[in-house]
């Protein structure tokens, strides 16, 4: 894709965020975005065809931003939970400047279920992500797990991101250390269970519902 198109992209990636931010995920077409971004509505739909594409493009912005930040090695003295830490407050850090758009796209996605259904996939790619950026496998059965229980925790603390006003997101720090934490103890009692003699299918660990 050459430089010209990225920039398209990223223009209308903006429009879109600006517009929902201000009028709400409804409020806005695919031809207020075109406009917004000074691109003609055919060049903007052979980028994103719908508002859906622009919000998992908005998703994938969020994990590029993540992962950029990645360390090269890891740092064998941190816990899985430190480096879940770390990963999960850059992604707050980089949600930051979008959250008046974050707040309407969760809007819309409680009164939308299809909205709701096709975000989903995006959303547990992130999560999947999220985890391999700390070296915690996400792949099979126990990986599906985990997604599912970081996205519980993300679902958990963007509630107290939403309204976190400190310089330093210390209330949302806090309550995803808590989060965390919490999903620590669980994991270590999973595994003691499965590793115990004559236990068979260890229980799922529990997930909390989404917000």
């Amino acid at each position: 894709m050459n430089a010209d198109a990225r920039t398209s992209e990223d223009r209308a990636l903006d429009a879109f965020l600006g517009l929902i931010a201000e009028r709400g995920y409804t409020g806005v077409a695919l031809r207020d975005v075109a406009e917004a971004a000074g691109l003609g509505f055919a060049d903007l739909y052979r980028l994103y065809s719908d508002k859906t594409a622009l919000a998992a493009a908005f998703m994938a912005r969020i994990d590029g931003e993540v992962l950029a930040g990645t360390p090269a090695s890891i740092d064998l003295e941190e816990t899985p939970r430190d480096r879940l830490f770390d990963v999960m407050m850059r992604r707050y850090d980089a949600l930051r400047p979008y959250r008046a758009a974050l707040r309407a796209l969760r809007r819309a996605g409680t009164r939308d279920p299809m909205l709701a259904i096709a975000m989903g996939p995006g959303l547990r790619r992130s999560m999947a992500a999220m985890l391999e950026a700390a070296s915690v496998a996400s792949d099979g059965l126990p990986g599906a797990l985990r997604q599912n229980g970081l996205l519980a925790i993300h679902y958990a603390v963007s509630r107290v991101f939403d309204r976190d006003d400190t310089q330093d997101l210390s209330k949302t720090m806090a309550a995803l250390d808590d989060r965390l934490k919490t999903a620590e103890r669980w994991s270590q009692l999973f595994d003691r269970y499965a590793k115990s003699p004559g236990s068979s299918v260890p229980p799922a660990p529990p997930v909390s519902p989404e917000a």
